[in-house]
């Protein structure tokens, strides 16, 4: 089973809307956290080094991720998904801006 982790700023709508999304496979475990101090669930070294795999919402999420996290970050593939900011929790244009590269990298 992979760990996949989602990450974008605030870990109020980008993020927590691909962990629903994706909560439902049975072939991962998916979390998700923000960059920002003031997160709602804010990235710890603890969630980086679990996960295989990171999907990050913007560019500037990996670079927070890389030199913040970077000792724990193992083997874990990082890919941005470059998701703008511009969506509501669960808004369905993000939702399908979500399904298609994610589950490429899933599958």
């Amino acid at each position: 089973m992979k760990n996949v982790l989602f990450v974008c700023g605030q870990n109020r709508l980008r993020s927590p809307t691909a962990e629903q999304v994706f909560s439902t496979r049975r072939d991962i475990a998916v979390a998700s956290a923000g960059t920002n101090p003031d997160a709602d669930t804010p990235l710890t070294h603890e969630l980086v080094a679990w996960a295989d795999i990171i999907f990050v919402m913007e560019k500037i999420h990996r670079t927070k991720l890389q030199k913040k996290f970077k000792a724990s970050m193992k083997a874990a593939k990082v890919i941005c998904l470059d998701i703008p900011d511009d969506y509501e929790f669960m808004d369905p244009e993000l939702i399908a801006l979500l399904k298609a590269p994610v589950s490429r990298y899933l599958d």
